[in-house]
């Protein structure tokens, strides 16, 4: 018997979760079944985002404050803790970070439970990175302007925000997912007063050029 997709099972979960008005909840029951050998997390991976991991290797940490938003299975995390930043990275599933914790027992990052959607008070404005890693894209389009300024809400005076998202172009399907890739416009409602991009890229897909990621980033002006 072959192996469910796991994108295909997510997408189950999500929109179970979405027709019970709880946006976020099929995280945790994803984690779950994962953990008891019945689903595999689609974004799992063994290595750091390779845009990321290009973009922090030149990165300095040290006295630095960082915050790794959605840490996934915990490869962005670690590596940043790797470049010397004092890292903190959350997660809304708390099966999540169990199991983070168990897969790295002598790690440097902070791993906790949070939801971004409703942040604790005391992280505003307190990272000098902030990183968006294909996050805000796992949550329905109704959330995204309050994800995006919640993403915003955490950097610090003079801090940079990294985010990597996949992309769609016009014509695609807006509406299937998770994941619901980011437009050109969603990538905009990151900039506001303040807030400007430093860099924008775009990298194609080469067998679906429908389909691209975004590595953005952008910078908060210092007091």
């Amino acid at each position: 018997m072959s192996k469910p997709d796991p994108d295909e099972v997510s997408r189950q979960l999500a929109a179970r979760s979405l027709a019970n008005d709880d946006p976020t909840g099929w995280f945790e029951e994803l984690y779950r079944a994962a953990e008891a050998g019945e689903a595999q997390v689609p974004w799992e991976r063994t290595a750091p985002n390779a845009l990321l991991a290009e973009w922090v290797a030149s990165s300095d940490g040290h006295g630095r404050r960082a915050v790794v938003v959605g840490f996934g299975t915990g490869q962005d995390s670690e590596f940043i803790a790797s470049v010397g930043y004092d890292t903190t990275a959350f997660e809304v599933a708390a099966t999540a970070v169990s199991a983070v914790r168990r897969r790295f027992p002598n790690s440097r990052v902070d791993y906790a439970k949070a939801d971004l959607l409703a942040l604790p008070v005391q992280w505003v404005g307190r990272f000098d990175l902030v990183v968006e890693c294909l996050t805000v894209q796992s949550l329905p389009r109704p959330l995204r302007a309050q994800a995006i300024a919640a993403v915003v809400s955490l950097l610090a005076p003079g801090g940079r925000l990294i985010v990597i998202a996949t992309s769609i172009s016009p014509g695609c399907d807006m509406n299937a997912g998770p994941p619901w890739p980011l437009t050109e416009a969603e990538i905009g409602i990151f900039s506001r007063p303040g807030i400007t991009v430093v860099r924008q890229e775009h990298f194609p897909f080469a067998d679906d050029p429908g389909f691209g990621r975004w590595r953005i980033e952008f910078a908060r002006e210092s007091l």
